[in-house]
């Protein structure tokens, strides 16, 4: 009688660890709107939830640092964030997918914009400039660019006039430089026309393509079993480019990943 009484005490135990609720949290970009991450992160939940059998709940940030702050307390279960935030979390949180977005697959690739009357066409002509970028936590808006000069022999910080972009946002670098007020811009090549309405045509270039990063993380707590990971991962490796889920991401597809992947991001935060 007492065996028996432990062995259903045992299976009691499984089926609430399966049946509790995990978390899951989108990194909030400046330029999306409260409702709009909403609308990211729901469908995404309710995926993985079918997928895995378990209860998933969106969880908002109000801001970045703010999901940061949840990440590394061990709050988030599962998370989609920046590659560079992914990095710092790395010891809590174990990457199972990278977006993929077009051409580029599971990576993102920066430009560097200038006028076309500029004379900038190579890295080493950015010595001294006065450059507009996304944030110094942005790999298509920083941390790409920063890699290609590197290569060139230019520490980005030493060599050249930095600022960052009012509320961080791509359209902001285009128009500072369309303006004058920066001599280029770092920005994703995804973004070369995202202010197309706003400036005049050809008032921008793209003069140089940098460095590839891989591509914004899909990571979970390590505590995790790895039934559960390995569910995780099949199911969101699968969608179909017109999945909902990934439609509302703005992505085409997610690429198995592991840790090693973001080893390029690691030595350009050190």
């Amino acid at each position: 009688m007492k065996k028996t009484a432990l062995v259903l005490l045992a299976l009691l135990c499984c089926a609430e660890a399966r049946s509790e609720e995990l978390t899951l949290a989108i990194q909030p970009q400046p330029s999306i709107a409260p409702e709009q991450l909403a609308a990211m992160t729901a469908p995404l939940a309710a995926k993985i939830s079918a997928a895995v059998k378990s209860s998933i709940r969106p969880l908002l940030s109000k801001n970045s640092a703010e999901y940061e702050a949840e990440l590394l307390r061990g709050g988030i279960a599962i998370g989609y964030q920046s590659p560079l935030l992914y990095v710092k979390a790395a010891d809590r949180h174990e990457v199972l997918l990278t977006a993929s977005e077009g051409k580029n697959g599971g990576q993102i690739r920066g430009i560097v914009i200038s006028r076309p009357e500029s004379g900038i066409s190579k890295a080493a002509d950015l010595k001294g400039k006065r450059i507009m970028i996304v944030s110094k936590v942005s790999a298509g808006g920083y941390l790409s660019q920063k890699q290609t000069l590197k290569e060139a022999g230019l520490d980005v910080e030493r060599d050249c006039q930095l600022a960052e972009a009012a509320e961080n946002r791509e359209e902001n670098v285009i128009l500072a430089v369309s303006l004058g007020d920066a001599d280029a811009g770092f920005i994703r090549a995804a973004a070369l026309h995202k202010a197309d309405e706003f400036i005049p045509p050809g008032a921008v270039a793209d003069v140089l393509q940098t460095a590839p990063l891989p591509n914004w993380a899909l990571s979970v707590s390590r505590s995790l079993p790895q039934e559960l990971k390995d569910g995780i991962q099949t199911a969101l490796a699968q969608l179909p480019e017109n999945d909902p889920a990934l439609i509302a991401l703005g992505i085409s597809g997610f690429k198995a990943a592991q840790d090693a992947d973001y080893n390029p991001v690691r030595s350009l935060a050190e």
